[in-house]
């Protein structure tokens, strides 16, 4: 472990001392699976299950790019044709929802993120999410680059409405309750000299390429380092300034306000398309 470690801290010295101007952009694939099997409590048939899931899939594998510097990168989900009465984000009935992208600063400690909840703008600022890592001795090759293991252990949040269950399923006492802390395994690699990485994760002694955190697995399948097209990273500005915590709570009793207007089975909030 030793010699990984000083190994680790000797590729990473040597980046630093050319990493002044350093720069690049980093592809990421990403796939959640859910587990559809108590999906809409008793009502739901298996076959609607399975046809919600094939609808859901196109919500649930998407791609983003990383565009970052020696401090600041943005992670956003790279733009596509949608199909013909599809849209991005997702349908509320009598509002829409959209993530902007996740920017983060480590130079200055700082999160920030435009949303959109029912025609408001919301723009979050925080301080970076802290990673107690433990660097394992696993290691593996990811492309060209040398990727090193690392874990943590981190509280579940409740950010993404993919998470939240419906009434139905509150209701039955045999469903499952979502677990409290999870363990993040993330494959870094330090021949990429900055301690950035996709989504909320960075603080690592190089570029995190891979993610596995619950059902998400999030994997880089491309960089490009100092291209020579100019890279762009603005800093969100727009929006209603509120804290993570202010922000999940608004989306909370959002949520709660939908279910009680539309209850009956049929109310809550869709995928368009």
């Amino acid at each position: 472990m030793k010699t990984i470690v000083t190994v680790l801290a000797l590729i990473l010295s040597l980046g630093l001392a050319n990493a002044q101007d350093f720069k690049g952009v980093a592809t990421y694939q990403t796939k959640t699976t859910l587990d559809m099997s108590g999906f809409g409590g008793r009502e739901m048939s298996e076959q609607m299950r399975k046809q919600m899931a094939e609808r859901m899939k196109s919500m649930l594998e998407k791609t983003y790019t990383l565009s970052f510097n020696k401090s600041e990168s943005i992670y956003e989900e790279e733009e596509k044709l949608e199909a013909p009465g599809a849209g991005g984000g997702m349908r509320f009935m009598g509002g829409g929802f959209s993530q902007g992208g996740v920017y983060k600063n480590v130079a200055e400690n700082l999160y920030a993120r435009e949303n959109e909840l029912m025609g408001k703008t919301f723009l979050i600022q925080d301080s970076l999410k802290t990673y107690d890592w433990k660097l394992e001795k696993e290691s593996k090759m990811i492309g060209s680059y040398a990727a090193f293991k690392a874990t943590a252990v981190v509280p579940v949040d409740n950010e993404s409405l993919m998470r939240f269950r419906r009434r139905g399923e509150e209701e039955d006492s045999t469903a499952t309750k979502a677990p409290k802390d999870q363990v993040v395994t993330v494959w870094y690699t330090p021949q990429v000299p900055i301690n950035q990485g996709p989504a909320d994760y960075w603080g690592l002694p190089g570029l995190i390429l891979e993610v596995q955190a619950g059902n998400t697995v999030i994997i880089c399948n491309k960089i490009v380092l100092n291209p020579k097209e100019e890279i762009t990273i603005d800093k969100p500005k727009k929006g209603e300034k509120v804290s993570r915590a202010a922000y999940e709570k608004i989306v909370l009793e959002k949520t709660q306000e939908m279910r009680e207007r539309y209850s009956g089975g049929r109310g809550g909030f869709r995928g368009r398309g």
